[in-house]
């Protein structure tokens, strides 16, 4: 028997518009790390100051999942998208207004907006591309999609690295020679080089909107009558796949951020510049850009389960290339890890949705949208370990290695669990 298509004829356009979506989402995550270092230069905060980047940015994720499942638990994924993408536009022309009053405050109200718009997306784009088609192409069609966020990725860190970061005035003056006046000259231009992206963002935005908009949709019909959120949540946490799932998740967004943000550190030990060391991120960008092709291609003949745990335990080794072996050969290992963390999120996602009512997996998609907070509590526990010696990365050696080497101990420990993850839902397959 033929195996039906992962995308049929007849929701091709619709799968494109909402594809475009995990490119959007990529954008946004990628452009506004460098942002912590922005903000801290331009306007003279401390780390703590800064760090309410990342905060806001995760804060926003963290508090619409629920409320954006329970929405489109009532209405429809693409009134769930709608409201999406116009937080997300809001969020991103709010850095209009916030760049003439020059309060970081208004900055930071602009991100946690805008994050609501993501958490909208995340939580409606998801299961929607899961529900375009049969269920027994349902995670190859996620990875699909997902092989497109990395595009935004990559977008995101050039148009951080080349339109804002280079252009910062503040990176190349001390202010504590210049006078109150020229200080504010440059605090002023350099807020408008901030904004600038974010404010085409909104614009390009406010297009794919009314597109999605005129477009007619596909229709999920409901496979049971709507009950209440909490019988469902009550129901839920009785599925060890999803529940599982959501940990799994957890620590795979932050094993993913901890790779991406202390690859500069770890670069920093070896010699090689910030500068160069953004080369090396775009890399690891491009890796896991392929990688998500060549996943979705490999699960036409792998189970998925099984293509999880061999991903994870590739990159838990990888890991440990990065905590052993001193050198651009440990950086070469944190790069390739990017090429099998490609695979992790939409499978895991795609896994723990699987078997479950489409009232379950409108509110399931929000505890796998919500796991994403584990990008900004495990980070914190790596820069804790970096801060063992001192504020140095190499102050002290653990296990014969520097401190920034050891904290990968992290992420290795977070691909464990992933993998043991996969290899319980390859056992026990209809286990939901």
């Amino acid at each position: 028997m033929n195996k039906p298509p992962v995308v049929s004829k007849k929701v091709l356009l619709p799968f494109i518009l909402i594809t475009s979506l995990f490119a959007l989402w990529g954008f946004a995550n990628a452009v506004t790390d460098p942002m912590v270092t922005a903000f801290k230069k331009v306007l003279e905060l401390d780390n703590l100051q800064a760090s309410l980047v990342q905060l806001a940015f995760y804060g926003g994720y963290f508090t619409m999942a629920l409320p954006a499942a329970l929405f489109i638990q009532k209405y429809t994924y693409k009134k769930g998208v709608i409201i999406g993408l116009s937080l997300y536009a809001t969020g991103a022309l709010l850095f209009y207004p916030a760049a003439v009053a020059e309060q970081f405050a208004f900055f930071l109200a602009g991100l946690y907006i805008l994050t609501f718009g993501l958490a909208f997306l995340e939580t409606t784009a998801n299961p929607y591309i899961l529900a375009m088609g049969d269920k027994a192409t349902a995670t190859q069609r996620l990875n699909l999609a997902q092989s497109f966020n990395p595009v935004g990725l990559l977008g995101g860190l050039l148009v951080a690295q080349q339109l804002v970061l280079k252009k910062l005035q503040s990176d190349d003056v001390d202010f504590s020679n210049l006078s109150d006046s020229a200080k504010a000259a440059i605090t002023t231009a350099d807020l408008m080089v901030i904004r600038t992206p974010y404010v085409a963002l909104g614009l390009g935005l406010i297009l794919i909107l009314v597109l999605i908009v005129v477009s007619k949709m596909p229709q999920v019909k409901s496979e049971d009558l709507h009950q209440s959120p909490w019988k469902t949540i009550k129901a839920l946490v009785k599925k060890p796949k999803y529940v599982e799932g959501v940990i799994s998740q957890a620590f795979y967004v932050g094993a993913q951020i901890m790779c991406w943000t202390y690859i500069y550190h770890y670069s920093e030990t070896i010699g090689i510049s910030n500068e160069e060391a953004g080369n090396y991120q775009f890399i690891a960008f491009i890796c896991f850009f392929l990688g998500r092709f060549f996943c979705t291609f490999l699960m036409k003949y792998i189970n998925s389960g099984k293509l999880l745990t061999a991903f994870s335990l590739i990159a838990l080794a990888l890991s440990l290339g990065t905590i052993f072996l001193t050198g651009i050969a440990g950086l070469y290992c944190l790069v390739a890890v990017s090429f099998c963390m490609s695979l992790m999120f939409p499978t895991i996602y795609g896994i723990a949705l699987d078997g479950l009512t489409e009232d379950e997996s409108k509110i399931g998609a929000a505890g796998l949208v919500m796991a994403i907070v584990g990008g900004a509590l495990m980070p914190t526990l790596q820069g804790t370990v970096l801060d063992l010696g001192g504020a140095g990365y190499a102050d002290i050696r653990i296990l014969g290695v520097p401190e920034v080497n050891f904290s990968f101990i992290l992420p290795a420990i977070c691909f464990a669990v992933i993998a043991l993850y996969g290899k319980r839902v390859t056992i026990k397959p209809t286990q939901a």
